[in-house]
């Protein structure tokens, strides 16, 4: 059996929406924020980050992008990916990579602005060069939006999910709406997506 270690409102969402696609029974093993990391989960998630997925064999994976590539190739027939011989199957690593190389720092550089930098009295440029970060990421994903549905192949894939994830931190989501319309769209099919909206009960990425 998986067992996903996560908490509300973080990168688990797309790991909870893939293995629902799978429909695949888990555990689910929320992770409080606590100043004092529990010895047990460092074991396994030695930066003291979820979501952490252990597989059924009890090995450990950690990072979202790739617990949800894993997890596309051990059940290709729940459609989370596009297939290896497909040519879709390029896009998809392409942006799942862009995302997480990318876009999830930036928002992590934001959120987390006391980590990178020594100075006290930095953070607010540290903030303000990773809004400028995400902008840039996010206009290249929606330019790549243009005049199609899904980032990768004609159908949904994680990559789409991890994309709505990423948007819905954005510190400022009115602006992030209006300024790049080709997410915004793919973002309004999936906000109806029962899925999504289940999730979104318990992770309230969006506003109901």
């Amino acid at each position: 059996m998986y067992k996903l270690y996560t908490r509300p409102g973080s990168g688990g969402f797309v790991v909870e929406a893939a293995l629902a696609l799978i429909d695949v029974h888990f555990e689910q093993i929320d992770v409080p924020k606590t100043e004092a990391p529990d010895p047990a989960f460092l074991a396994i998630s030695p930066l003291n980050q979820v979501p952490v997925l252990t597989l059924p064999d009890g090995r450990s994976i950690t990072e979202s992008a790739a617990i949800c590539i894993l997890l596309a190739e051990r059940h290709p027939l729940a459609g989370l990916a596009p297939a290896a011989d497909e040519p879709a199957r390029a896009e998809f690593l392409r942006w799942m990579a862009f995302m997480s190389s990318v876009l999830y720092p930036a928002i992590l550089r934001f959120y987390y602005a006391h980590r990178y930098t020594a100075d006290a009295e930095g953070t607010k440029a540290v903030k303000q060069a990773a809004v400028a970060e995400m902008d840039r990421g996010f206009a290249v994903v929606d330019a790549a939006l243009r005049s199609r549905d899904w980032l990768a192949g004609d159908k949904m894939s994680v990559a789409d999910i991890y994309l709505v994830m990423l948007v819905a931190w954005h510190p400022d989501i009115d602006r992030a709406r209006a300024a790049w319309p080709d997410i915004e769209r793919l973002w309004a099919r999936l906000r109806e997506h029962p899925l999504m909206k289940t999730l979104n009960t318990s992770h309230e990425m969006w506003p109901a």
